[in-house]
């Protein structure tokens, strides 16, 4: 009986760490609500750390509320994060080094970080794949095939990110082309509590 006893709380020594590790994973979720629907995305914090804070900081700062998507190209990507409907740029915080090589790829429905040529300029803007962009994956540590950043992914939503492919677009503000003709607002992102723990009996 003591022998059975000692086995059972040697499996609790060795199982309550595991238990203990997977609520410190929990991946962190984000509510996008926009004047065309809301999505849920969640967070890869495991493989993009660096991003997905930066991604947070600007979050919890309101900096993404009443901003716009200004680019989406049908089979592409949809962009935003940066302007608000009257086309005003919003605060940039110091750019995020690259995480492109996380192993993470731009498949549909998936969110990574906006730059420019540097793969290390990323600073607000981000956008969700509507397809899979092979060509936007990481390649190779060089100049050309860095890659871009994906950080998440859509869990919830989907619906909405496909209607947005019957918005007509064309000029709008600074930009000559690819801006929705009806603007899609990001009224608010906000932090999603985390999922309850289911309880096994």
């Amino acid at each position: 009986m003591q022998r059975l006893a000692l086995c059972w709380i040697l499996v609790c020594a060795l199982l309550l760490p595991s238990l203990f590790a997977q609520a410190d994973t929990t991946a962190p979720r984000v509510r996008i609500q926009t004047n065309q629907g809301d999505m849920i995305v969640e967070l890869d914090a495991v493989k993009a750390p660096r991003t997905v804070e930066n991604f947070l900081s600007y979050v919890r700062a309101g900096t993404y509320d009443g901003t716009i998507f200004h680019r989406m190209i049908n089979d592409f990507v949809i962009q935003g994060g940066a302007y608000t409907p009257n086309y005003e740029a919003r605060p940039m915080r110091a750019t995020v080094q690259t995480e492109s090589s996380n192993g993470l790829k731009n498949e549909r429905g998936t969110i990574a970080m906006a730059r420019d040529y540097d793969p290390n300029s990323a600073t607000n803007q981000f956008f969700i794949n509507l397809a899979d962009n092979k060509f936007l994956n990481f390649h190779a540590p060089k100049a050309g095939y860095w890659g871009y950043t994906v950080f998440g992914r859509v869990t919830e939503g989907m619906d909405v990110l496909d209607r947005l492919h019957a918005i007509q677009t064309g000029p709008g503000g600074p930009f000559d082309k690819d801006v929705p003709k009806t603007q899609i607002i990001i009224n608010k992102i906000s932090i999603e509590p985390p999922p309850p723990v289911v309880q096994v009996a």
